[in-house]
């Protein structure tokens, strides 16, 4: 993938990491996680939930995402699995993860996922001031104006 896309990429994530997460052999829905991201791994992000959550029993997953400015989209595969690392669990605890488990982060009730990223497709939204007074004035966009699109590792 391209690295100024996958830059951008991971950039808009850190700053909206919310993710609509699937299972691929599940059926039902995609629910919203709140990412837990590391600045020097870029091959993984990870996640509390319940045990009993729809996306705890892990396997082949894909993930969605679509920043908060509407910039960045993207699609992720890859593997969830049960992240065993203590370090890890509590590097990664914060408030705001015990606001929404309140039993702390010993409550055996709770896990830590890894998605273990295998590839992605990104686009970026990025029409600048010349695409936004195309917008504005109703004047025809060209593709290229609008933004970028890659494939492979993220």
């Amino acid at each position: 993938m391209d690295k100024e896309i996958s830059d951008t990429f991971w950039k808009s994530f850190s700053a909206s990491p919310f993710i609509m997460m699937k299972l691929n052999d599940a059926s039902g829905h995609a629910e919203p996680m709140t990412a837990m991201l590391d600045k020097d791994a870029h091959h993984a992000i990870w996640f509390f939930a319940k045990r009993d959550n729809r996306i705890a029993g892990g396997g082949k997953a894909m993930g969605q995402v679509m920043t908060k400015g509407h910039d960045v989209f993207a699609c992720i595969s890859g593997t969830l699995v049960e992240e065993t690392d203590r370090a890890r669990r509590e590097a990664q605890w914060n408030n705001a993860v015990e606001a929404w488990f309140p039993g702390g982060k010993d409550d055996a009730s709770v896990e830590m996922l890894r998605f273990d990223i295998e590839d992605g497709e990104v686009w970026t939204a990025e029409l600048g001031l010349k695409g936004m007074f195309k917008l504005l004035t109703g004047k025809p966009i060209q593709g290229h104006e609008a933004g970028d699109h890659a494939v492979g590792a993220v």
